[in-house]
């Protein structure tokens, strides 16, 4: 009597079947099911109607497109924004690889510690950063009052190009060490123990072997970087430098002029695809992952020996400026609220708004962000790319943007969905996924594609191979992806204010509602609830991290 196998092969199966079954499971690798690409090419159309409304908005200049382009103020604006992309983007990678690698591979004394703390500063708002650096170390600040007994009578100025660098660098670098930490994890110590054995160092190691085998992930968190650089609009308001978001902000608000508006947010996203380029280039299209059957090996931790101690002053001097600062603040500001008991009653009455949409947003983007990566990985040629890079639009744009977008459709063709929670879960999708694409990228490369194969030839359907196979390989990276959302829509500020449902407040909009006024000790207990509740998330993923 024939025994069953788990592929629901038997043991009389012809050795023929077997054969056809292996040939048909080798060519569904390299042609997408109907099924795949139609929900990438769905999840992609969604993602183009920014762009679609900002290109019926600017047709609708004609001739006066030219004149915009010309201004002096428009070139200025366009290499302000370059500038600032470039150098945040070079600095938070430096950051990022290096605090990952310290807390994932070294001795790195409290390294589960610093692991945690050093990557909480991406819970906060870029604008509640921004203040508080400016509160701290701007002109007038409070590190300037404590120095006045030695006879500094005045800092320089944290207002314009450095001071928007040091913000952004400061609240976006853990989108690197998170992407590469998980790139870390994932990474076959065999490779590396091998290279030891042929009398390679542990600094040779690091370069020859780990670096380039991390290059997926290093081009995921600094793409993540880059296109946060280019979208922000509160730190670079508040530091007074003129980038698009401000300028585009300006033109909405100030000028009432949407159409130059338009035409500045179009020319911000001709950059965005510039940057896309770039990081294809820089991602290559080789594969990553492991050739052996993938069993789990102790890793080899890097003694760093008297360099322990300045690793761990590097890693507090990181934490006490993008993080101790902000708290410290932030605490200053509560204690000097005479209503502390009643901000915190009703901050904690609005905390389930934020977390249900942002929990519902992060697990929209990881279903949305599977076919669009698995179609791109498993499947790579010109339609796959062009739709992986159709999902990385939305966040290169200011958010109030893509708000007056999904206003502008819902208006016209689905009223019924106009300021509905649907509409601001859509407005969150467009806005990043991208942070779940690359997090899934990254891990999806690393697994070899011919463990789903063999999975086929045992009888697995294509969807079957997906939900036993590849999805629970990919844990990681949908781990990391939906914290990435979860924590970048506890904070979003422009979508939420003008598609939220009425009535419907998050802890970010009661935190901006504040700092507009300038009754900034309003903020300081929804600022303190949204740390404390990223951080937990953060938490949990590095926990989890740690179990794999």
């Amino acid at each position: 009597m024939p025994t069953n196998s788990p592929g629901g092969l038997t043991a009389a199966t012809p050795p023929s079947t077997v054969s056809r079954r292996a040939q048909h499971a080798r060519g569904a690798t390299k042609r997408p099911s109907l099924s795949l690409r139609t929900a990438a090419g769905v999840v992609a159309a969604l993602m183009l109607l920014p762009l679609i409304y900002l290109i019926i908005r600017t047709v609708e200049l004609g001739p006066q497109i030219l004149e915009i382009l010309a201004r002096p103020r428009t070139i200025a604006v366009f290499f302000n924004s370059l500038g600032l992309t470039v150098a945040v983007t070079a600095s938070s990678v430096l950051i990022g690889v290096s605090l990952a690698w310290l807390t994932v591979r070294t001795d790195l004394p409290g390294r589960h510690f610093w692991g945690t703390i050093t990557c909480l500063p991406l819970v906060l708002p870029s604008y509640v950063g921004a203040f508080a650096l400016i509160a701290a170390l701007g002109p007038n600040g409070m590190l300037q009052r404590l120095l006045a007994p030695l006879g500094v009578e005045r800092l320089p100025s944290i207002y314009g190009f450095p001071g928007a660098w040091l913000a952004l660098t400061l609240f976006t670098y853990p989108y690197v060490q998170l992407s590469v930490r998980a790139g870390l994890r994932g990474l076959d110590p065999s490779i590396e123990d091998a290279a030891r054995s042929l009398g390679r160092t542990s600094s040779q190691v690091f370069r020859e072997i780990v670096l380039p085998h991390l290059r997926p992930a290093i081009a995921a968190g600094a793409l993540l970087v880059a296109l946060y650089t280019l979208s922000d609009f509160g730190a670079v308001s508040l530091l007074r430098f003129n980038a698009f978001t401000r300028a585009i902000y300006v033109q909405y608000t100030g000028a009432l002029d949407r159409g130059a508006a338009a035409v500045l947010a179009l020319l911000l996203v001709v950059l965005t695809f510039l940057i896309l380029l770039i990081e294809y280039r820089l991602r290559g299209r080789a594969r990553y992952y492991r050739s052996g059957t993938g069993t789990s090996r102790t890793r080899t931790r890097t003694r760093l020996g008297p360099w322990r101690y300045p690793a761990a002053a590097f890693c507090a001097l990181i934490s006490l400026l993008a993080l101790g600062v902000p708290v410290l603040v932030t605490g200053y500001w509560l204690l000097q609220h005479e209503a502390g008991g009643q901000q915190w009653v009703g901050s904690l009455t609005i905390m389930l708004n934020s977390v249900t949409a942002s929990g519902l947003a992060s697990a929209a983007c990881v279903l949305a962000a599977l076919p669009i990566v698995i179609h791109a990985v498993r499947h790579p040629g010109p339609i796959s790319r062009l739709m992986e890079r159709c999902a990385y639009i939305g966040h290169a744009l200011p958010g109030i943007v893509v708000a007056l977008a999904l206003v502008f459709f819902g208006a016209r063709y689905a009223p019924y969905l106009y300021q509905t929670l649907f509409m601001l879960i859509l407005a969150y999708v467009i806005l990043f996924l991208p942070l779940a694409v690359g997090s899934i990228r990254a891990s999806l490369l690393q697994i070899s594609p011919r463990i789903e194969e063999a999975a086929r030839t045992l009888g697995y359907t294509p969807r079957r191979a997906l939900y036993s196979v590849t999805l629970p390989l990919l844990r990681p990276g949908l781990f990391t992806g939906m914290a990435l959302v979860f924590l970048t829509c506890m904070k979003e500020l422009p979508a939420t204010l003008i598609l939220g449902p009425t009535g419907f407040h998050t802890l970010a909009t009661r935190i901006w509602g504040a700092t507009e006024e300038a009754f900034f000790a309003r903020a300081a207990a929804p600022a303190l609830i949204l740390v404390l509740i990223s951080a937990i998330s953060i938490w949990i993923i590095l926990e989890h991290e740690e179990k794999e």
